[in-house]
């Protein structure tokens, strides 16, 4: 290619231009992708699946939940708070788009 722009591609049609900046962050990612399968899951689960820290994770769902990607329900087991996450269904749509712009820009497309 010579111009910088692909040819037949129309102009801002690049894959990247579905990508989620949120999601750019590895942790948000991860967490994300943990719910993603699941329709939620315990605040101890996902911390210990993604390897991080309570604070850690609590600061990344902070994120997700103020755009609106995650849901978060706080309860009971006995005695014991927990705290359980889900994906809500915008986030579920983002994460999907996020996920087909990075197939796309890994094929070559």
């Amino acid at each position: 290619m010579t111009g910088g722009q692909a040819v037949g591609r129309p102009p801002g049609s690049h894959p990247r231009h579905g990508l989620a900046p949120l999601l750019n962050a590895p942790v948000r990612l991860s967490v994300v992708a943990a719910l993603a399968p699941l329709d939620k899951a315990e605040f101890g689960f996902v911390r210990d699946l993604v390897e991080v820290s309570d604070s850690v994770l609590s600061k990344q769902v902070s994120a997700l939940e103020e755009a609106g990607w995650v849901a978060v329900h706080k309860g009971r087991v006995g005695r014991r708070p927990r705290t359980w996450l889900s994906l809500t269904a915008e986030g579920r749509t983002v994460y999907q788009r996020h996920l087909t712009a990075l197939r796309a820009i890994a094929s070559g497309q």
